[in-house]
């Protein structure tokens, strides 16, 4: 969605803020591995509030005591695309087996070869997580980021005070108005609106977080419970583009590109793999 199709005071909130805004990205590790991270788009105003939510998270991690913790802020000078949030669904999933089967049925009804499929699960399942995001080849399943040890961090992300607002008013009616589902759909509405992503795959890293998801802008942001057992410290994200792009427009876009989410769209409670894949938008 385009900065002129928001509303009144939705567009005169971005246009204030623009001068206004800085960068926050936010790195835990332990012994040189990395632990958990974060990013998002702040006004000056909100800056130190926000670094004191960081800390207190960086003391309580449940993936242990990091011994380095590295927070950078940066000015943004750039007006930020606005966007909408993905509209959020929760599949129906009893086990990590079954999680698998309705990942691999979303991802090939998008047009995700198998190859592909098979390359992101070998990655995000090794007990040694990446400390960002691979990018994999739709078709061909081949991975595209030039540093693969790093991969790539989706940043410079926010949304909108009155989007935030509405977004939690929604998620707390299904009872996962939480700060990680919230971040998790900022994030995968970003990474959506690149025009050269066809779909992404997240599990978390996290031991105590067992809910991946499924986004794309035909499916919007689908919750997978139980994608993983409780307790095990797998995870990652994968990104799939689609074939024969350059991969240098995308990972500039991903991580140089300001987005602001401006409006937050509907969240749909529970589905059946079904009614996703044939009624996506019901």
């Amino acid at each position: 969605m385009r900065a002129s199709k928001l509303v009144g005071s939705q567009q005169s909130a971005v246009n204030r803020t623009v001068n206004n805004q800085k960068t926050i990205d936010y790195r835990l590790s332990t012994d040189e591995i990395h632990i958990s991270g974060a990013e998002g788009l702040y006004e000056s105003s909100e800056i130190l509030k926000v670094l004191k939510e960081y800390a207190l998270r960086a003391l309580s991690h449940t993936r242990g005591k990091p011994d380095k913790v590295v927070i950078t802020i940066e000015n943004i000078k750039q007006k930020p695309r606005v966007i909408a949030s993905l509209p959020v669904t929760t599949i129906e999933c009893s086990s990590p087996k079954e999680a698998k089967r309705i990942v691999s049925q979303m991802l090939t009804d998008s047009g995700i070869s198998k190859k592909a499929i098979n390359r992101a699960f070998a990655l995000l399942i090794r007990k040694k997580t990446m400390r960002g995001a691979a990018i994999i080849a739709a078709e061909k399943g081949n991975r595209l980021e030039p540093d693969r040890l790093r991969g790539i961090r989706a940043s410079r992300l926010g949304i909108d005070k009155a989007a935030l607002r509405m977004m939690s008013s929604r998620l707390s009616a299904l009872g996962i108005n939480t700060d990680t589902v919230k971040e998790a759909i900022i994030l995968a509405s970003k990474v959506a609106s690149c025009p050269h992503i066809v779909a992404e795959l997240c599990i978390s890293d996290d031991p105590d977080y067992t809910t991946g998801y499924v986004a794309s802008k035909r499916f919007g942001y689908v919750r997978i419970p139980r994608i993983k057992h409780m307790g095990s410290r797998i995870g990652g994200r994968a990104f799939f583009v689609k074939e024969g792009v350059s991969v240098k427009p995308i990972i500039d876009y991903l991580e140089k590109t300001p987005v602001i989410i401006g409006k937050s769209a509907p969240c749909r409670g529970i589905m059946s793999l079904d009614e996703i894949i044939h009624d996506p938008h019901r």
